[in-house]
Parts: structure tokens; sequence; C-alpha cells
């Protein structure tokens, strides 16, 4: 059963080039409603520990080296639906093969540099939502 919030981070590379309004704007005008919001700083050590599920695949060092390199945006968003219609606003991984107007079409650089983190699934936006925020800081 869907449920109706999904998790997204801001990446380092977003971040850096000042995107975060223009992002958080298309969020909002997508339905969605920003829930709870945190500008922080992942540590490689932290960083390690939200992709290690990737920890055996070849891009893993480089990928916790990235999303430790500068600040990020984490958020969970609130709408009915929520993690399969943010995954469509996001856009394909890869930017060149990203649908007109995603998040990723507009924003990313390249597959790496891919602008915006977003759940695949309901459960991963559980666990990835309570990586970033304790229960105290959730509205």
């Amino acid at each position: 059963m869907a449920t109706n919030r999904t998790f997204t981070m801001i990446k380092p590379d977003a971040v850096a080039a000042g995107n975060i309004g223009g992002i958080t704007k298309m969020i909002e005008e997508a339905g969605f409603r920003i829930v709870a919001m945190k500008y922080t700083k992942l540590t490689a050590e932290l960083a390690g520990k939200f992709y290690e599920v990737h920890a055996e695949r070849p891009f893993y060092g480089e990928l916790v080296t990235y999303m430790s390199s500068g600040p990020i945006v984490a958020a969970i968003l609130e709408k009915d639906n929520a993690v399969a219609d943010f995954r469509t606003l996001i856009g394909a991984t890869n930017p060149a093969e990203a649908a007109e107007g995603t998040i990723r079409k507009i924003y990313a650089t390249s597959i790496a540099a891919n602008a915006v983190h977003g759940s695949d699934s309901d459960d991963n936006a559980a666990i990835e939502g309570n990586f970033y925020f304790s229960q105290l800081e959730r509205f």
C-alpha cells in the first residue's frame, strides 16, 4: 500500500550551484508539502552508512566521497502517492534520459551529479527519513 510520505535529498552539486530554491519550488508546485527539512553536511562515515546498501558496488567509494564533499538538504515530503509521484518529478538518474521538465533534466549535470535523491519505495522512504530526522524533529 502506498504511503503519503517520501524522502529526498538535494545533493552537494545542486546545493553548490545555488539550486535549493529552484528545486524546492518545483517540489511545492508539484503539490508536495515539505514536512521536515534540514541543511547539513554528511561526514564520510555517515554517507557510508546511508549508502551501505551499495557497499559492494564499484562506485561506492566515489559515492561516499561525493556525498560528503559539501552540504546537502534532506527533506521529508508529503502528498498522496508520494514515492511514485516524486520519482516521476525527479526524472531518470541519467539527466540525458530524463523527461523534459523534471528536476534532473533541469538541474543535474551528470549521472553522478544528478542533483537529487528520491526514495525508491515506501519502505526505503521510511528508513531514509528516519536516518536524517528523529521523531522529535518531525511535524
